[in-house]
């Protein structure tokens, strides 16, 4: 599967993805601290 196949659906570019899931698996993050980590950068995401 290529990437823009696997990330087609999504809103966010796979880029902004990858990081959010590198966080959340590298430094054993809750959702909240993702969220909260990605605000920061100005990148508004929500669990909804």
């Amino acid at each position: 599967m290529t990437h823009s196949k696997m990330y087609q659906r999504h809103r966010f570019p796979p880029e902004i993805i990858q990081y959010a899931v590198w966080l959340y698996h590298r430094f054993y993050l809750s959702h909240r601290d993702v969220e909260d980590l990605l605000a920061e950068r100005d990148i508004a995401v929500s669990n909804e």
